[in-house]
């Protein structure tokens, strides 16, 4: 037994084109009065909502209420597909040029050795270079806690060495078992 596309109630289609997104069109505007901007940009003035409908559907266009909060609300008259279209390749561009800034953390330990300290400076260099902020850790375990400020010359050092790259973002700061600081790249 096949039904046609008659029976089904109204607000099946109400509820189903509702929800596509946040922007009113068409019928879904319910304001007495709009101002309209027509297809090629041009104002068109206040009118009520029934002309402007009227405009919209001799054009075989949709009427979107682009401004809602404004005093009366904008709507204007485009083509909805095309507009949600063009509206989402501008998101996805802007989120492309976006830069997410990282923190990486480099973890040391208090008798560290030099050479082992180089290789860690390199990684910070890379991140740093890469754009990345770098949180310096200096864990203590055990007896170590007890020496905690005679090794804070490590951090120290290893700011000074990167002072041409990295500025320090957060002093060393002693945060329980550890001391940390942040670095961040140098803005030119």
């Amino acid at each position: 037994m096949e039904e046609s596309v008659d029976s089904l109630p109204i607000h099946f289609f109400y509820w189903r084109y509702g929800t596509i997104s946040e922007l009113m069109i068409n019928e879904q505007i319910r304001d007495k009065e709009v101002r309209l901007i027509g297809e090629n940009g041009e104002q068109l003035g206040i009118m009520p909502i029934r002309e402007a409908m009227r405009i919209a559907g001799e054009a075989e266009l949709d009427l979107v209420k682009i401004a809602p909060t404004a005093k009366p609300p904008v709507c204007k008259i485009i083509d909805y597909g095309k507009y949600r279209y063009e509206m989402a390749r501008k998101e996805k561009e802007a989120r492309k040029k976006q830069k997410v800034v990282e923190l990486k953390e480099i973890r040391l330990s208090p008798n560290i050795n030099s050479n082992d300290l180089n290789t860690k400076m390199n990684a910070a260099r890379k991140f740093l270079t890469k754009g990345d902020k770098v949180k310096i850790t200096l864990r203590f375990r055990g007896r170590e806690m007890a020496h905690m400020n005679a090794s804070r010359h490590i951090l120290d050092d290893l700011a000074a060495n990167l002072s041409e790259i990295a500025v320090v973002e957060k002093a060393p700061k002693v945060e329980g078992r550890s001391i940390s600081m942040v670095l961040a790249e140098k803005k030119s």
